[in-house]
């Protein structure tokens, strides 16, 4: 069952690994990027940051899809982390995923902020209308704690 699909620019870390997990009572998480399967580096960093009690599958984004569509994702209270709106918009699409959670995006050019760690451009904000007019909820919170606001009204 999935439990969240997050967007987290850092991917794994501290905040998602303990915070998210316990709030959510996860025991898989799912990294869903295209480089990071090949990136043995980048993959070792991120192994690094897994709860010792907690299942990490590291999939490009379309294996993910295949895997979360073929079911073997339900026996898992799993919390699926990717890089970018865009690829959170493929996995919603692709899986009939309607709850997104914007936890940080970076600065990059051309962005404005839409919260302390949320950066877009415009078509990532025109990719969140988009996804709201279908029925997917994409809201901005960084950790549990923090008081949750709707990503559309944000922009």
């Amino acid at each position: 069952m999935i439990k969240l699909l997050r967007v987290d620019h850092r991917l794994l870390h501290g905040q998602v690994a303990l915070s998210w997990k316990n709030a959510l009572d996860i025991d898989c998480i799912l990294i869903a990027h295209d480089g990071v399967p090949a990136d043995s580096l980048r993959k070792q960093a991120i192994k690094l940051a897994r709860p010792a009690d907690t299942k990490l599958v590291i999939k490009t984004v379309e294996d993910s899809i295949d895997a979360i569509n073929s079911g073997v994702t339900e026996k898992y209270r799993l919390l699926i982390v990717v890089e970018s709106i865009t690829d959170a918009a493929r996995l919603c699409r692709a899986c009939a995923i309607q709850w997104v959670n914007l936890g940080g995006t970076t600065v990059r050019p051309g962005t404005r902020a839409i919260s302390k760690a949320v950066n877009v451009t415009e078509d990532e904000a025109q990719t969140i209308r988009e996804l709201a007019h279908e029925g997917v909820h994409v809201e901005i919170q960084m950790v549990p704690s923090d008081p949750v606001r709707d990503a559309l009204h944000a922009l």
